[in-house]
């Protein structure tokens, strides 16, 4: 069960992302639990859970980072920037039993909009039409937090809006908005991004 208490504001070091971050993961987005949308009202983008493989020590949880869609598949309606905060959870999702485990992707407007998720009105988590079949490209920037059990669907939909609300201020500081745009940043930095935009279509 999720312990008591507030929230952490923020993860991870205010210096930029420590190994193993930045994660790479990649795929065709795939069709998950169906649970996402119709049941949470929270959509996500799943893609295999192959990649994983790669990074064996990495926990389950839910994470924090910046992702790319193929734009010869998806177009985003604000054009700003091709490269979107998320938040995800790998794991198993105690509170639905899951015996597979997954990575479920839920992309966040950009930093500069306002945010849905903000306390003190209605909850409404960002959507966008369905993009099936797109490939996605994920950095994975830092940890949020364990998976939990919920007492119920209500607790477990709460937390996931903090979720986004910590993902959005850790995305914040400089050493990490650097992923999303920005010129004046480290040559890693840069070439991650230009790993995150590049795609086979292009």
């Amino acid at each position: 069960m999720r312990p008591d208490g507030p929230r952490d504001p923020v993860t991870g070091p205010d210096g930029g992302p420590k190994p193993p971050y930045p994660i790479r993961l990649a795929g065709p987005v795939i069709k998950g639990f169906g649970r996402g949308s119709k049941e949470l009202g929270i959509p996500t983008a799943n893609i295999p859970a192959e990649g994983l493989a790669a990074y064996p020590d990495l926990q389950v949880g839910v994470y924090y980072g910046v992702v790319a869609l193929d734009p010869a598949r998806f177009a985003f309606e604000d054009a700003s920037s091709p490269i979107r905060p998320a938040v995800l959870s790998i794991g198993y999702n105690p509170f639905y039993k899951n015996q597979t485990r997954s990575i479920e992707i839920h992309i966040m407007p950009s930093l500069s909009a306002p945010s849905p998720t903000a306390d003190g009105g209605p909850t409404k988590f960002h959507k966008l039409p369905d993009f099936y079949g797109t490939d996605l490209r994920l950095l994975i920037l830092g940890y949020i937090r364990p998976e939990y059990d919920y007492v119920s669907l209500e607790a477990l939909v709460e937390d996931i809006r903090l979720d986004c609300e910590v993902a959005r201020r850790s995305l914040q500081r400089p050493a990490y908005a650097c992923y999303l745009a920005g010129e004046e940043c480290a040559e890693d930095v840069r070439e991650a991004r230009q790993w995150l935009t590049r795609f086979e279509s292009q």
